[in-house]
């Protein structure tokens, strides 16, 4: 893993992160499960087979996550118990349905909420108190750019092995 920042003097707005695998992925998935809190709400952007749902899974372990974790494509949301809960949505199948329609509920203030697919549900920016975009670089390689959030969580980016 390799880090960097946009070269801004000060805070950087964008951190990000490139890994070469998906075990590196994950693993960057670990380091931030080791610092996210009850109510966090992380929108994670990026195109089909950018490495979300491995991030999840890496976010998932660290939390204690024992069932095997995988994209809720097709039923929209799956709950997993761990040391914090994990409301996990995938919102790719959802175009042109209001969230509202879904049936789904507002994020749990109890558990971590994980949301692939946001910008397909308006009402999750208001929502998302994290936001991370991935980027497939090649084959295997990935950026994860840190948007927004806390600074425990951008110190995740700012420290990753590589520096």
């Amino acid at each position: 893993m390799a880090s960097g920042s946009n070269g801004l003097k000060g805070p950087a707005t964008n951190t990000f992160v490139d890994t070469a695998s998906v075990e590196e992925t994950r693993e960057l998935g670990r380091r931030l499960g080791q610092v996210v809190e009850a109510g966090d709400v992380i929108a994670l952007e990026g195109e089909l087979g950018t490495g979300k749902t491995e991030l999840v899974k890496g976010i998932a372990e660290a939390l204690g996550v024992t069932s095997g974790v995988h994209s809720p494509t097709f039923v929209l949301h799956h709950r997993y118990q761990g040391g914090l809960p994990i409301e996990h949505y995938d919102l790719y199948r959802l175009e042109g349905m209001a969230w509202v329609d879904t049936g789904l509920d507002e994020p749990a203030p109890n558990a971590v909420t994980v949301i692939e697919w946001p910008e397909r549900a308006g009402v999750l920016d208001d929502w998302a108190t994290i936001r991370i975009r991935l980027t497939a670089l090649g084959e295997t390689r990935r950026r994860l750019t840190f948007v927004r959030g806390p600074d425990r969580m951008r110190r995740v980016f700012q420290h990753a092995p590589g520096d």
